[in-house]
C-alpha cells in the first residue's frame, strides 16, 4: 500500500525556492513563502530563496547556479508556467534538462483539477533532472503551489513514502534511501 512507513528515517532533503515573476517582492511572494514554509515545516531544509524576472536568461543562470551548487539537492520553481508572452519558464529550464519527468505533469494536473477544473489545462507545471538536480516547476498561483506540494511533493520527497521516495535518487541519500 501505497504511503509514509512512519517505521522508517526521515532524511530532509535541501531545497532551494526560485520564484519567477517580474512584479513579485520579498514581501509579496506569497507562492514562494508558502512552498518555503511547507518544506521547512515538512521537516527539509531551505537551501537558498530567490526571486528573478520572466527572462530566459535570468531563470536558466539562477537554475544553472543551483544545479552546480553540492548544497542544493533539489529545486522547486514557482511561475511563468502559463500562456502569457511573459511565461518563459518552460523555454528557460528544458534545454538545461536530462530528463523529463513527464509523470509530474499528469499527477499535478490531477490534483489541480480538484480545485479549480478545467483551468488546470491552462498551466505547462513541469519538471525534470539537470545532471543529478531534481527542479519542479509550478505555476505562479499560490494555491496552485499548495496543490503541488500538499498533493503531490509533500509525499514524493519524504524519503519514507513507499514503495519509493524520489528522496532516493539524490545522490547524497543514494545508498541511505535505497
Amino acid at each position: 500500500m501505497a504511503g509514509i512507513d512512519e517505521t522508517l528515517t526521515f532524511h530532509p532533503l535541501r531545497i532551494a525556492v526560485l520564484t519567477i515573476s517580474d512584479t513579485r517582492t520579498e514581501g509579496t511572494d506569497t507562492s514562494g513563502a508558502l512552498l518555503a514554509s511547507r518544506l521547512q515545516d515538512a521537516g527539509h531544509e531551505l537551501a537558498a530563496k530567490a526571486i528573478v524576472p520572466d527572462e530566459v536568461e535570468a531563470i536558466r543562470s539562477q537554475v544553472r547556479s543551483w544545479a552546480d551548487d553540492d548544497g542544493v539537492d533539489l529545486i522547486i520553481s514557482t511561475g511563468g508556467t502559463g500562456f502569457t508572452p511573459r511565461d518563459v519558464t518552460p523555454e528557460a529550464v528544458k534545454p538545461l534538462f536530462r530528463r523529463e519527468m513527464d509523470g509530474f505533469s499528469v499527477v499535478f494536473h490531477h490534483a489541480s483539477l480538484g480545485t479549480v477544473g478545467v483551468s488546470t489545462l491552462q498551466s505547462r507545471a513541469f519538471a525534470g533532472q539537470i545532471d543529478d538536480t531534481f527542479i519542479f516547476c509550478l505555476p505562479g498561483s499560490t494555491g496552485a503551489c499548495r496543490d503541488g506540494w500538499d498533493h503531490v511533493l509533500s509525499l514524493e520527497l519524504d524519503s519514507r513514502y513507499r514503495p519509493c521516495s524520489l528522496a532516493g535518487q539524490i545522490p547524497r541519500l543514494r545508498q541511505v534511501c535505497a
